[in-house]
């Protein structure tokens, strides 16, 4: 056999491994221990469960082949018989000792969530990811990044078709990361396959979770709970940094979101123009708001309610302040007093109490936002 040819036989090998371990037919072996253990477990079980089926259904063909009645076969005639009687309890209560022994060990291990190296608490709400370091000055929200012509159909796909995040979850390798999750608002269901966890999200309540990634890499999920209109854009992305990479990135977090606290204490003392308010509002409510209020501001009849005309909007200003800053309890509108900055808050108000028609001429500043929010 020539050299060549023996190499591209390696190459088709290697590419046919590569291809199984990708395969979206089977449960993927992920990149931590315990996902390799359950994926041990997963096919510890699926072969029993093949190995069964072989003998169960040999056994039927075999009967079916060579003692049917055109080669004359006679049915034996016995009521009872006590072996058959003990074998077929003892067989299957040791096949599921057999099965339950392993399954214990890793349900047991997944849920050990002590001794962590890095706590971050993950909350989900309509429609994104909210992630906060416990041990760290740092939270964000993660939101969907693909772009809406390609949802639309004007575009070409991408790759990653909504899996795609504004910021990524981001941890470090080789130590021991402890999730805790919970919701705002409905269910949701944080889910990453390369890591073996998929948890859910449930208001009220924290489920715990964990992760020991052991090489710097991007992983991508998402929510695997039907959790409203938007279930289907709300995908999650995590990146593991070696152990120094990651220090100095949360350290970088730290100061940027101290120099934006600090920022907006500047903005109190501030008062926006109506152009500049009416520009960043837009540029705001076309990110936040048009998904439901629709982009001309008429919402969808009997779900979302329209910004166009309403009274809120055009008379009520606290109370309009109020519904975007704390939202509405019962409804789908969430509040953006976490989501978005004082000055965001600001110039999305205006805008909607100027936009399509409603021109009130009132503008709103960050100032009047943080009164709201402070009580003062």
């Amino acid at each position: 056999m020539g050299k060549g040819v023996l190499t591209a036989i390696c190459a088709t090998l290697a590419s046919s491994v590569a291809v199984a371990e990708r395969s979206d037919i089977n449960l993927r072996k992920g990149v931590t221990d315990i996902s390799e253990q359950v994926y041990g477990l997963h096919m510890t079980i699926f072969y029993i469960c093949v190995v069964i089926g072989v003998l169960v259904f040999g056994a039927m063909l075999y009967a079916m082949i060579f003692h049917r009645k055109s080669k004359g076969a006679k049915p034996a005639n016995f009521h009872e018989s006590v072996k058959v009687e003990v074998a077929w309890t003892i067989v299957p209560f040791l096949i599921l000792v057999g099965m339950a022994v392993p399954a214990a060990k890793t349900l047991i291990a997944m849920e050990d969530t002590t001794e962590a190296d890095v706590t971050i608490l993950v909350t989900g709400s309509q429609w994104k990811w909210h992630y906060k370091y416990m041990d760290h000055e740092v939270d964000y929200f993660s939101l969907l990044a693909t772009q809406q012509e390609q949802i639309t159909n004007k575009f070409d796909k991408g790759e990653n078709y909504l899996l795609e995040v504004d910021r990524p979850l981001v941890i470090p390798t080789g130590q021991k990361v402890r999730f805790l999750i919970t919701s705002d608002d409905v269910i949701h269901s944080w889910w990453v396959p390369d890591f073996a966890i998929k948890k859910d999200a449930n208001p009220g309540f924290i489920n715990e979770a964990w992760t020991k990634v052991n090489e710097p890499g991007l992983y991508r999920g998402q929510c695997a709970e039907l959790c409203g209109k938007d279930h289907g854009f709300m995908p999650v992305v995590v990146i593991a940094k070696e152990p120094a990479e990651y220090e100095r990135w949360i350290a970088e977090q730290e100061q940027k979101q101290l120099k934006a606290k600090e920022k907006e204490q500047k903005m109190l003392a501030m008062n926006m123009e109506m152009e500049e308010l009416m520009d960043v509002g837009k540029q705001v409510y076309q990110s936040a708001c048009a998904a439901c209020h629709m982009p001309n501001g008429e919402g969808l009849p009997g779900v979302f309610p329209a910004l166009k005309g309403s009274d809120v909007a055009l008379n009520d200003m606290p109370k309009h302040i109020d519904v975007v800053v704390n939202g509405v309890p019962g409804t789908a509108m969430q509040a953006f007093a976490k989501q978005l900055s004082l000055k965001e808050l600001a110039a999305v108000i205006t805008y909607e109490r100027n936009a399509w028609g409603n021109d009130t001429g009132e503008t709103v500043q960050a100032k009047d936002v943080n009164a709201l929010i402070t009580g003062n």
